[in-house]
């Protein structure tokens, strides 16, 4: 399970950080996007891997991560996936109102000359 999660995070970043250096604003969109998912799962794979254990410690049960799942990095992924659609939703509208204004989606602002 571990491995899955780690190459998971790995692709991720990695495609994230290619889109990133990526000449179009669309692409860049896209690649900040998936460095968010990376994030948010590395986030989310800090607070034990474990399925089908509760958040909430019940009495005669030891607290620790063998047998609880920490609550805290799943309300903060939460959190982040709210934060990360709005800001992608309000970086869509600016990148339209750039191609609109400039005719082009560069990121340099810079049409490549064949």
């Amino acid at each position: 399970m571990e491995a899955v999660i780690s190459l998971a995070i790995g692709v991720l970043a990695a495609a994230g950080v290619w889109l990133v250096l990526r000449p179009r604003t669309f692409q860049v969109l896209i690649g900040l996007s998936l460095l968010s998912y990376a994030i948010n799962l590395f986030i989310f794979s800090v607070g034990s891997l474990s399925i089908g254990r509760e958040p909430i410690v019940r009495a005669g049960v030891p607290a620790d991560l063998v047998n609880y799942t920490d609550p805290l990095p799943q309300s903060l992924v939460l959190t982040a996936i709210v934060i990360g659609f709005a800001t992608t939703a309000l970086f869509l509208v600016v990148l339209l109102a750039l191609r609109g204004l400039s005719g082009g989606d560069h990121v340099d602002g810079q049409e490549e000359q064949p």
